[in-house]
């Protein structure tokens, strides 16, 4: 799972980080909202940690932002901003959850899980005739169940919601297979043939199209 911190105080962002790596996490972190907004954008997050007085863009202008682009991705603010009003404001700009500084991690811990969960279970991934329901970890064609194994099935999960994005097998090979080091991505290419032939699906097929030299994008 990967977690975007957005926070411009070092300390907290270290602690985060090191705490959340701790636990499995693979962590990103911007120092201000301009930075963070764009790799929120740009980038495939599972869950956003978000301060609310940042450099260049508040948290606010960041939340709702993010929102205009991803109605899905869990959104947590982490700030000193303590009133009732000012909780209302952060909730009604898009974010999830609202947890006041200081903050004990292990609660945070415990909401992150929360809201991994209540995505899992409420997401349904659909490209063309294939439906996903992930809560059951079920793949459809044709309303018809497929069978994929664990890592097909998160590659398959992977290019669906980056969909309308070209997928770089370096990206994949970061992303779905976690490997941060020089490793050869032809093993890509055996698991997409899989997925492709489970789906019925040519590689002229435009649902799922090979980038010549690049990577994937499914449509």
């Amino acid at each position: 799972m990967k977690i975007l911190i957005i926070e411009d105080e070092k300390g907290i962002v270290n602690f985060l980080k090191q705490g959340l790596e701790e636990e499995g996490y693979s962590v990103t972190s911007a120092c201000n909202g301009a930075d963070g907004l764009e790799l929120a954008i740009n980038n495939t997050f599972d869950l956003i940690l978000l301060d609310w007085m940042l450099p260049k863009l508040s948290g606010i202008e960041v939340c709702k932002a993010i929102r205009k682009n991803n109605k899905i991705i869990p959104i947590l603010f982490l700030t000193a901003k303590d009133t009732v009003q000012e909780t209302i404001e952060g909730l009604k700009s898009g974010a999830n959850d609202y947890i006041k500084k200081p903050f004990s991690f292990e609660e945070l811990l415990e909401r992150i899980k929360i809201h991994f969960r209540e995505t899992d279970e409420n997401e349904i991934l659909t490209l063309s005739d294939i439906k996903i329901d992930l809560s059951k970890h079920q793949v459809f064609k044709d309303k018809k169940e497929v069978s994929f194994t664990q890592r097909e099935f998160e590659l398959l999960v992977y290019l669906i919601k980056n969909k309308g994005k070209v997928c770089t097998r370096n990206q994949i090979i970061e992303d779905v297979w976690n490997i941060h080091f020089e490793y050869d991505t032809g093993v890509i290419d055996v698991f997409m043939n899989a997925v492709r032939k489970k789906l019925n699906l040519s590689k002229e097929d435009d649902c799922i199209k090979t980038i010549r030299g690049v990577g994937y994008i499914a449509n």
